[in-house]
């Protein structure tokens, strides 16, 4: 408080021509900075700058009233001016440290990475057999979680789970199977326009073969065969792609970028068929409040966006007259997470009001933070739908993560949001 006192004095001495010397130079410019909004408060500090200018442009502007000081012949009352201007520069500097902690804070990112993608199955040894044989992922964990913690944070009372993870190149998908209580099964009647679809694209380095070694494994067509997108689509155009369904119905997609399109490590020599996960893909109802939700509240960039119809369209989702708005968005590193906006036609129906977390229909985007008490704030204010109660921390010293929060976006999808220290 008397630190508090002492300055609001000071300042209140710079601010009164009185105090000035009569010879013009330092009273005269004290007039025009009385004229300035100079005392706002923040916190227990109070500084000489109002709510609207920066902490860099307030130093900015005491400097500059420091060297015109500086430029009166220090005698008299110009020296004693001379000395509260450098005690202006002095409150001015200090104020700077302190806000510089607090700007910086707000200009960084919620989730700094997209850490893995998460799937429901219903039979663990099966899926992973999938996987690993068909499209090449590697196991690299294998736990059981149960507790009140994670019962918590999954929002389903009474859950044993074993969770899986599994590595393709760089990243990576976690598979979850809910010994109890068992989920629901996919609606058979799903299509690539409802809210709850969300794939994986799986980059391969040759099209025909990757096709060609699915249709051996006896995949389940999505698409009705590899698709490439036109000429006239600037933003995609010359990319090949094809849908396709694992074991419990999951949509995957296998994607081939030309010489140009894509990360570069896409185009680098390999003997690989299948590299790794560009991206996952969800189908939104909005892409204006998707956008509020991922860019703004999450910090992730937008990357790329195109819009996509025609009969290669068409026949890549199986959705008669399909016009998509398509946009990318990526944290700093990680698969990226693409918005599928549906122009046409808008009879997809909307992500299941009672979803939870052991139906084969939930995936789950995996993020990593900094900060998920801060990321909570920052979604609770923008009264996201949260499925835990709010930030979990784990005791279970084998976790990946010491805590965590699960949470829902505009349309429904649930993403993790997780901390490792």
């Amino acid at each position: 408080m008397r630190t508090r006192r002492r300055v609001n004095q000071l300042a209140s001495r710079l601010t009164n021509p009185l105090l000035a010397s009569p010879q013009g130079g330092v009273a005269e410019r004290s007039k025009n900075i009385a004229k300035r909004p100079l005392i706002a408060k923040t916190g227990w500090f109070s500084f000489g700058f109002d709510r609207k200018t920066t902490p860099a442009a307030s130093v900015s502007v005491a400097a500059r009233h420091f060297v015109n000081d500086a430029a009166t012949p220090p005698c008299g009352d110009a020296r004693r001016g001379l000395r509260r201007s450098g005690m202006w520069l002095l409150i001015a500097l200090l104020c700077l440290a302190m806000q510089l902690p607090a700007v910086a804070a707000s200009e960084r990112p919620a989730v700094v990475a997209l850490d893995s993608i998460g799937l429901t199955v219903s039979d663990m040894d099966r899926s992973v057999d999938f996987f690993s044989k068909v499209l090449s992922f590697e196991k690299t964990s294998d736990t059981e979680i149960l507790g009140s913690e994670y019962e918590y944070l999954q929002g389903l009372f009474g859950m044993r789970a074993r969770v899986v993870r599994m590595k393709l190149g760089e990243e990576s998908i976690e598979l979850t199977e809910y010994l109890t209580p068992k989920g629901r099964p996919l609606p058979l009647d799903s299509r690539s326009n409802d809210r709850w679809f969300q794939h994986i694209a799986i980059i391969v380095s040759d099209m025909d073969k990757a096709y060609q070694w699915l249709r051996q494994n006896k995949v389940e067509h999505a698409s009705t065969g590899p698709q490439t997108l036109p000429e006239w689509n600037k933003n995609a155009a010359g990319i090949k792609a094809f849908y396709f369904k694992d074991p419990d119905q999951h949509a995957l997609e296998i994607l081939w970028f030309p010489p140009g399109r894509g990360d570069a490590k896409w185009h680098r020599d390999t003997n690989a068929l299948f590299l790794g996960i560009d991206h996952t893909a969800i189908v939104i109802n909005d892409t204006d409040s998707s956008l509020r939700f991922y860019r703004d509240n999450l910090g992730l960039k937008q990357v790329g966006e195109s819009e996509n119809y025609g009969v290669e369209q068409e026949h890549l989702n199986n959705v008669f007259g399909a016009r998509l708005r398509i946009t990318t968005l990526r944290a700093a590193s990680g698969p990226g997470v693409e918005f599928l906006e549906y122009i046409a036609p808008r009879d997809g129906r909307p992500y299941p009001n009672d979803a939870r977390a052991n139906d084969l229909f939930h995936w789950q985007t995996n993020f990593i933070s900094d900060n998920v008490s801060d990321v909570e704030t920052r979604l609770r204010a923008g009264k996201a739908a949260f499925i835990s109660p709010g930030t979990v921390r784990l005791s279970d010293r084998e976790a990946q993560f010491h805590q965590a929060l699960l949470v829902r976006d505009p349309d429904g999808h649930a993403l993790r949001i997780a901390q490792n220290q």
